[in-house]
């Protein structure tokens, strides 16, 4: 899609000048030779893009690029004058011109900077169509629940949208808790996506898979020359967050120093990157999220009172798995009415039996471990029925075992077979299923057991556990 261009230029001779050299590369492009003119065309045909001279018999073009933006802010608009100064061009930028040329006029520059506008048109409307289809996908809709812990989140999520301020408003704080698995990510995507943020970017970090001498880089962006490998500038994610949503996970694992440098940034709306002189305004929304006890964390020294209050200030608190009763099995038809459909299997149900495991075993991995253990029922299952030993829970005798019963605190209340259980054995199905369920991931498969990465490489080889072989 061609652009069409506006040139409001006193002097007739070089307005159909460049109206007819730009014509030649496809762009319609239409000359006024005055203020008023030039305004009442910007109104009627909306150009995309506008040549402005700053010196114009009725509107000065200062005055007419504030009328422009304030019809429409998404018209670009690039100055022209013979009495170019660092002063003009400032304001001019200020003011929210696209850039600033003097004459006499180069035309190659002019078709140049026509180019830049039609591709930075072209790449902010594939960001709007890609952002629809996200706020489509990641809607409130698709957070699944219908027991009583999961109406208290649809709630207070509601509650949050509708506390919005949107861009250049105060971006209030979520604090999203609850274990490994239960859907933080989703939640965090579904208020980014109904507030009025939604049309910024969601930039997302997982504090825990990024070494902490690189986090704060990643965080902040840095400057050339910041440090050895700083070959160029780069922005970081609070910059590239801008008008929109940053979503913090697992921030009670945020080394200290860090913590202290993201207060600074929520608080004072700046950031400063590695190497750089001066602060830079930013306008973001903050979701940070957490499974581990932040209450404990504070008494033991190991997270910022003060950072902990400002991220306190709107929360939600996902419940595991096993305390949403038959939301199991909502859940488990939705995955398998998903799976089914993405790989093209005709699996129509899950039997009886299935139900029954699926609404006693315990679900250490919450949503995710339910996800992916029906993805790989659907998988591998050749069935029009996904049976027990399709889900993959190891040793069903004793996983049925674990599972029995689980009482309101989460403690699992074991019912031994007759014929007992060895535990080693157990411990060592435990860790194996801990492994799968990260996709071998050692750090967060000693995270979820609860291990040092140390004890979890320890018990590994010592139960002669090896990752399998990749094809």
């Amino acid at each position: 899609m061609s652009l069409t261009i506006l040139v409001i230029e006193d002097e007739r001779m070089l307005a159909r000048s460049i109206q007819k050299f730009l014509a030649g590369y496809g762009y319609e492009t239409l000359i006024a030779e005055d203020g008023e003119v030039g305004l009442d065309l910007a109104r009627e045909i909306r150009p995309d893009l506008v040549f402005l001279d700053v010196r114009l018999p009725k509107i000065e073009g200062m005055e007419l690029l504030k009328k422009i933006k304030e019809l429409d802010p998404s018209i670009s608009v690039i100055m022209i004058t013979a009495y170019g100064s660092i002063e003009g061009a400032v304001e001019a930028m200020k003011l929210g011109a696209y850039d600033y040329i003097k004459k006499p006029v180069d035309l190659d520059e002019l078709r140049i900077l026509a180019d830049r506008v039609q591709e930075t048109s072209r790449l902010k409307q594939e960001l709007i169509y890609y952002r629809d289809r996200a706020s489509k996908r990641f809607g409130f809709k698709d957070i699944i629940g219908q027991c009583e812990e999961m109406q208290r989140v649809f709630k207070r999520v509601q509650q949050i949208t509708e506390l919005d301020a949107g861009k250049g408003g105060e971006a209030l704080t979520v604090l999203i808790t609850g274990e490994t698995g239960t859907g933080k990510e989703l939640v965090a995507k579904a208020i980014h996506y109904a507030s009025r943020r939604a049309q910024g970017p969601f930039i997302e970090i997982n504090c825990t898979a990024i070494p902490v001498n690189l986090l704060e880089a990643e965080l902040f962006g840095y400057e050339k020359g910041a440090f050895t490998d700083a070959k160029t500038s780069k922005m970081g994610l609070f910059e590239a967050a801008d008008q929109g949503t940053l979503f913090l996970d697992e921030i009670g694992d945020l080394d200290q120093n860090l913590q202290g440098k993201l207060l600074k940034a929520i608080e004072e709306k700046v950031v400063r990157r590695l190497g750089g002189l001066r602060d830079r305004h930013i306008d973001v929304r903050i979701i940070a999220a957490t499974h581990r006890d932040l209450d404990k964390a504070l008494k033991e020294g190991s997270f910022r009172r003060d950072l902990y209050y400002r991220l306190n200030v709107l929360t939600i608190d996902l419940p595991p798995l096993r305390k949403r009763g038959e939301d199991v099995l909502l859940l488990a038809e939705y995955f398998l009415k998903k799976f089914s459909a993405q790989y093209h299997r005709q699996v129509k149900k899950l039997t009886e039996r299935t139900r029954k495991v699926l609404l006693t075993y315990p679900w250490p991995g919450n949503v995710r471990e339910l996800s992916h253990v029906l993805e790989r029922a659907v998988l591998l299952g050749d069935e029009e029925e996904i049976q027990p030993e399709h889900l993959g829970l190891g040793s069903f005798s004793q996983v049925k075992a674990l599972a029995a019963q689980v009482n309101s605190e989460g403690e699992l209340i074991i019912n031994f077979p007759p014929e007992g259980i060895v535990l080693e054995h157990l411990e060592k199905q435990i860790i194996q299923q801990a492994l799968k369920h990260t996709n071998w991931n050692r750090a967060q498969a000693a995270k979820l057991l609860g291990l040092t990465r140390d004890t979890l490489r320890y018990r590994m080889e010592k139960f002669g556990i090896t990752p399998p072989e990749m094809p």
